[in-house]
């Protein structure tokens, strides 16, 4: 390989080993694992092939001949050498590994490598046996390689950009062949720039810029000093009325009244698109801080480009409305794909059911009835359903657990576990699903089940459609602690299992990135404080772990967030995940009371907003469970009333 491929490949190496090197906390970790030498000895050799460090990769591979994990041995040995390791040492080590799911990992590496030295022979030769198919990048590079033989993929990429921060080096140089090749317009390449801002990685939106007759200056300027390029105003120029735009958006940001203020000085200035553009940058801003004039922007957007995150906001805005002609608008304009998602399902059949088509309604409510999701749920209420237990299918027999135990994915995958190395251990028992029917996935939940691997069991267990068994889906180890924790109080037991199964899926060890621990994921300083407030003799965040104390704290805690937001399980499950203050805020914004479905879909975090959602279905499900009855989640939910925020009721809760 030349000097350029294996610059190439470091900075690959950069970008795809961040998600899997250990953290100081992972790392820490594991040290208090008790490993043998030859596990030790495998920890290693991760980590050292992970920074690239080919020597003591190659010297630690060496002690490990006999080791059980052969196959991450030789793939840990190969891929700090992978751009300069001759084709036949990886050819040999695909053909010997093909069909698992560390041979697909190394070909996933390897495709990444050839597209980037530009072979698009060995490309093309490679890329459709990548099992997983899940790399943005190499689905650039394929398209790359169709354009290398005369092929218009203009539509097929426009399909394909629409999430930013996974572009990486190949889909920016795509996007440069599609303006060079004239498959893209100037407009296009335009819209992916106004993508990358909003997205905030102003770094790919530059180098997606240099494809224009932009400065480097001038777009970061309208990134970082906005109000200097607003204040100059358009012009005939197509670059500077691109800036604006930029600019609008980016103000919106910190100041929506003034970035709309601005837009309407200006707008005479700008064509039709452009302005119709310029709102839906200021309008997506404008709905995730819930102003209450967010709708009215996003009316003024229809026809044009917007990201996956406008297409959803604008029906959110009418969402917090009520204008369900505005929500039925709004999911007719998104992609086809988008409207096809349980979400858009649900609210389309309910703008449908608003407009007094029931029959029509209750199809698309059909569609999705039954799952068991946050949407799936609602959908069976609106058809007169609930929630109800099932009758468990027949258990596994001793000769399905035999077969599943003997499989040898799913055995590497327990001796990971073992040492604490969950993202291999994730991949390799998630590689095993793929294939099996609903009595070998029956059977497997069983068997992880036996091995106390809970997550890996619900995880499962979620993929069985037919024979399903709740007692797999939804789990209730520890049930004696959890009543002494709870039976006190008078908490909903089924709700802080519901919390526990999303929060940790029952990784007692379970450390977030930014510190929370356990079952109930707490963070330190919560649990210091509850710990203090109940008068826990003795506590020490060293002890955060043990199963009684963290259920113990973990419950008190979510006792004082929901009498601290009024007994309201939608607003207290968004207060756990996203702290007290910020339900309140939200709840100040709301002009009338809103059902708690709409409340929980129009949540401006992602991640509380998926969080509430998921919280919410499983305690739905784990109270049909313990009650032995129909549930209604609509009841749970609620209804969230507008309040102002009062900072002072608050008192001292983190």
């Amino acid at each position: 390989m030349t000097k350029r491929s294996w610059t190439a490949l470091g900075i690959f190496c950069v970008v795809i080993t961040a998600a899997i090197v250990p953290s100081p906390a992972d790392a820490a970790r594991r040290l208090s694992v008790a490993l043998n030498a030859a596990d030790a000895d495998f920890v290693a050799l991760r980590e050292a092939s992970l920074r690239g460090d080919m020597g003591e990769a190659g010297r630690i591979s060496a002690r490990l001949s006999d080791y059980p994990l052969q196959s991450y041995v030789e793939y840990y040995r190969l891929y700090p050498r992978l751009v300069s390791a001759p084709e036949g040492e990886v050819r040999s080590f695909l053909s010997k590994y093909e069909g698992t799911a560390i041979g697909d990992r190394l070909r996933n590496d390897w495709l990444l490598v050839i597209g980037r030295a530009r072979d698009w022979r060995l490309f093309d030769e490679q890329y459709p046996k990548f099992v997983l198919n899940d790399d943005t990048q190499l689905k650039c590079y394929a398209l790359s390689s169709k354009m290398a033989k005369g092929e218009n993929v203009a539509k097929a990429a426009q399909e394909l950009l629409v999430q930013p921060k996974t572009f990486g080096e190949a889909c920016v140089d795509l996007i440069g062949r599609l303006q060079r090749d004239k498959q893209f317009s100037e407009a296009a390449v335009w819209k992916q720039v106004r993508l990358a801002v909003e997205f905030g990685v102003p770094g790919t939106a530059r180098r997606i810029a240099a494809f224009t007759d932009v400065s480097d200056k001038q777009l970061a300027q309208a990134i970082d000093k906005p109000n200097v390029v607003i204040d100059q105003g358009a012009s005939n120029s197509k670059v500077a009325r691109e800036l604006l735009i930029i600019a609008i958006g980016r103000l919106a940001r910190t100041d929506v009244e003034r970035a709309a203020k601005a837009l309407e000085r200006i707008q005479a200035r700008l064509s039709g698109e452009e302005l119709a553009a310029a709102w839906a940058q200021l309008a997506l801003p404008a709905s995730l801080s819930l102003s209450k004039d967010a709708a009215g922007y996003w009316r003024k957007s229809w026809g044009v480009f917007l990201s996956q995150e406008g297409y959803q906001w604008r029906a959110r805005a009418a969402l917090r409305e009520a204008d369900w002609l505005m929500v039925a608008k709004a999911i007719e304009s998104m992609p086809p794909d988008m409207k096809r998602d349980p979400a858009w399902i649900y609210w389309r059949g309910r703008a449908l059911l608003a407009a007094g088509t029931a029959e029509d309604a209750h199809k698309y409510f059909q569609l999705i009835a039954g799952q068991h999701n946050f949407y799936g749920i609602l959908a069976m209420e609106e058809l007169g359903l609930k929630v109800a237990p099932l009758p468990r299918p027949q258990p596994p027999k001793a000769d399905e657990i035999t077969e599943v135990s003997s499989n040898p994915g799913l055995r590497d995958a327990l001796k990971f576990f073992e040492m604490e190395l969950r993202f291999e251990g994730n991949r390799e028992w998630n590689w095993q699903l793929r294939k099996m029917n609903e009595r070998q996935l029956l059977a497997a939940a069983e068997y992880a089940r036996r091995n106390d691997v809970l997550d890996r069991m619900v995880t499962t267990a979620d993929r069985i459609k037919v024979e399903l068994d709740l007692t797999q889906r939804y789990p209730i180890p520890y049930d004696d602690i959890m009543k002494t924790a709870t039976g006190p109080m008078g908490l909903d037991k089924a709700w802080v299992y519901g919390l526990i199964r999303q929060e940790s899926r029952f990784i007692r060890s379970a450390r977030s990135q930014v510190g929370a621990s356990g079952l109930m994921q707490i963070m330190p300083g919560t649990a210091t404080y509850v710990a203090r407030k109940i008068g826990m003799a003795g506590f020490t965040l060293s002890s955060l772990n043990d199963i009684k104390i963290n259920i113990t704290l973990g419950t008190q805690y979510l006792n004082m967030v929901l009498a601290n937001l009024g007994g309201s399980q939608i607003l207290a499950t968004a207060a756990y995940n996203a702290g007290p203050g910020r339900p309140r805020q939200w709840r100040s914004t709301l002009s009338k009371p809103v059902e708690g479905a709409i409340f929980a879909e129009t949540i401006p975090f992602t991640e509380t907003r998926t969080y509430v959602k998921n919280v919410m279905a499983n305690a739905t499900w784990y109270a049909a469970m313990f009650e032995n009855k129909p549930q209604s989640m609509k009841t749970r939910l609620g209804t969230v009333t507008p309040r102002e925020a009062n900072l002072a009721e608050l008192g001292d809760l983190p």
